[in-house]
């Protein structure tokens, strides 16, 4: 079972893993053992609450795919095992990440001041340059 938060888990049931051959360098042993996990996902047809799923599915990732199904590829490290906890953190993370609502963000105007000052900066950077040019006699 995979904890979300306090209230929300995933039982092992929906998290599909299956151990692949990594990619890279390593020697005579990278083509005989199985070291990298794969995991698969469906977010559709997960047990995550309603909300859980709308914003997963509203994610732009690249992990995500159009039916709805998270993959991830964890090959970090040289044990099957270590690679197993690491795709499972992994996908914890994501649907964390998904479960924190983002600040919504409200236009400000700038203020009178702050507008005058940039101004006035920008008319005495003006004269500094002007005085750079040909003196005329």
């Amino acid at each position: 079972m995979l904890l979300i938060s306090n209230n929300v888990s995933i039982p092992d049931e929906e998290i599909e893993l299956s151990a692949i051959r990594s990619q890279g360098s390593g020697g005579q042993n990278v083509n005989k053992v199985s070291s990298a996990i794969h995991l698969r996902f469906n977010i559709k047809s997960s047990s995550l609450p309603d909300i859980y799923k709308q914003r997963l599915l509203e994610l732009k990732d690249r992990r995500i795919s159009k039916d709805g199904v998270i993959v991830i590829k964890a090959q970090k490290f040289r044990t099957q095992e270590k690679n197993r906890l690491d795709a499972l953190e992994r996908l914890q993370l994501l649907i964390k990440s998904a479960g924190i609502a983002q600040k919504v963000r409200r236009a400000t105007k700038a203020t009178k001041g702050s507008q005058r000052r940039r101004m006035d900066k920008k008319s005495q950077r003006g004269k500094t340059k002007a005085l750079r040019g040909k003196v005329s006699e």
